[in-house]
């Protein structure tokens, strides 16, 4: 016997048609991580699991090369039964007792759904298990009947409600999550056919073939039906999408998180948060950050992949892929790209642009400046309109300043080049090789005053 509880089978084969996009449908996003994520992310500590893909597998092997060895291809995309079909192979050689067929759009779905669905099979001794929601609009979600006993007794797809007279009113409808006990409704996975409004092979079909074959079939009627909307349209995607976000910044706020404007803050599903943490909105928070107790992020600031230590970011900046240090101060209107390290205290202005650079403690470039491929030791100063020349046109050169420097106002660093501790570099100078330690720097075309008589403009004729 595996020693997994159960199996997992998620479907994301599917184009997603109405999404009107070319790309497949679980590789939208949802908080900027693609939607499929979100479901892997519930089940990774379930090993017995396969992925269908098919529409775009190879987009979706290289977003999850960590998941592709789980990833069985459906060549043909016809219908959710003959996606189960394709991995029913895989599925009895693993021996599980029970797999759980879930939608690769739903991101909102967690592992404790899955196992409560599971125990009810078991606790009832049930070959089939369905997991119902009831909602107010069941627009787009196939239909549970059930007969004068409360028992369930088929699910109707909605394209199929007019032609066998179901009333499309019906609020409990299928969520998309099923338990099939493998020994017992494996053989009537390929008894399926295709009589239906969309000519495919729908799963729900095996409910009926169940019930004819008399093993028990039960519905499991989940609470919440908000964790188990899909995403089918962009429509429903901003709606998901929504929720989500309300749930994660709610989640902050009860861990001690200040979330001023709380309606108009993203915070990814990945980001780390302390508590002791101020967040102005609108703001956008992404990916892989990590923001420590004593951080303050303003209004209309954007952060990816970051890792804050008790820094200030100022409003209208962008930071992607840097590391920030105990109080540094950054922005307004700064920009802090991938590789940029700030040390303690370090302060960077507004219309400061730092790529790949290792800023020393205590280092200021507080106006219009660019800072790239550079290392800056402590307690140095960078006036306002420095620019580091870091391109030739064809490779990436470094600039190193030394601690204690001064660089003047409208400098250019022309890489590669260094400039010693405590050096200073006159205004408005073009540094192309080394400047020693403790010397000074000037670099410009000396000044030439000449007379000069402005021509008067002649104004003869004018009337």
């Amino acid at each position: 016997m595996n020693s997994d509880p159960y199996g997992v089978i998620v479907l994301a084969a599917g184009k997603g048609t109405r999404m009107r996009s070319q790309h497949p449908k679980v590789l939208h996003t949802l908080l900027e991580k693609p939607i499929l994520g979100y479901v892997l992310d519930g089940i990774h500590d379930i090993h017995t699991r396969w992925i269908v893909v098919g529409h775009g597998h190879e987009m979706l092997r290289a977003a999850f090369p960590e998941h592709a060895s789980s990833m069985v291809l459906q060549a043909e995309q016809l219908g959710t039964g003959h996606a189960v079909q394709v991995v029913w192979p895989q599925v009895v050689a693993s021996a599980v007792e029970y797999v759980v067929v879930v939608n690769g759009d739903m991101p909102l779905l967690r592992r404790a759904h899955l196992e409560a669905a599971v125990a009810a099979c078991r606790q009832r001794q049930a070959d089939l298990g369905v997991v119902t929601v009831r909602m107010k609009d069941p627009t787009g979600y196939g239909r549970v009947l059930r007969d004068a006993a409360g028992e369930m007794v088929a699910v109707v797809e909605e394209k199929d409600l007019a032609r066998l007279g179901v009333d499309p009113a019906i609020e409990e409808v299928n969520a998309g999550v099923y338990v099939l006990r493998v020994a017992g409704v494996g053989p009537l996975l390929f008894r399926l056919d295709t009589a239906n409004a969309q000519a495919e092979y729908y799963l729900p079909q095996v409910i009926a073939l169940a019930q004819q074959a008399g093993l028990r079939v039960i519905a499991v009627e989940a609470q919440n039906p908000e964790d188990f909307l899909g995403v089918n349209t962009p429509a429903q995607l901003v709606e998901v999408e929504e929720s989500l976000r309300a749930r994660v910044v709610r989640h902050w706020l009860e861990a001690g998180v200040v979330v001023r404007m709380p309606a108009v803050v993203r915070i990814g599903p990945d980001v780390e948060l302390e508590p002791g943490i101020e967040i102005c909105g609108p703001a956008e928070i992404y990916g892989k950050s990590w923001l420590g107790s004593g951080t303050r992020v303003d209004a209309h600031v954007f952060l990816r992949d970051c890792h804050l230590y008790g820094a200030q970011v100022r409003s209208f900046s962008h930071l992607e892929g840097a590391v920030v240090g105990p109080g540094c101060v950054v922005g307004p209107f700064a920009r802090l790209r991938p590789g940029t390290v700030l040390e303690a205290e370090a302060r960077v202005g507004n219309f400061v642009e730092v790529k790949k650079a290792h800023l020393g403690a205590k280092v200021k470039a507080n106006h219009l400046s660019y800072i790239g491929d550079a290392e800056i030791g402590e307690d140095t100063n960078i006036g306002a309109g420095t620019i580091t020349c870091n391109y030739d046109g064809v490779r990436k050169h470094p600039t190193r300043i030394g601690a204690r420097a001064f660089i003047g106002s409208n400098t250019a660093l022309v890489a590669p080049v260094a400039v010693g501790d405590g050096a200073v570099v006159g205004a408005g100078s073009v540094v192309t090789k080394d400047v020693p330690a403790g010397m000074l720097c000037v670099a410009r075309a000396r000044q030439v005053v000449l007379p000069w008589r402005r021509k008067e403009k002649d104004h003869a004729g004018d009337a």
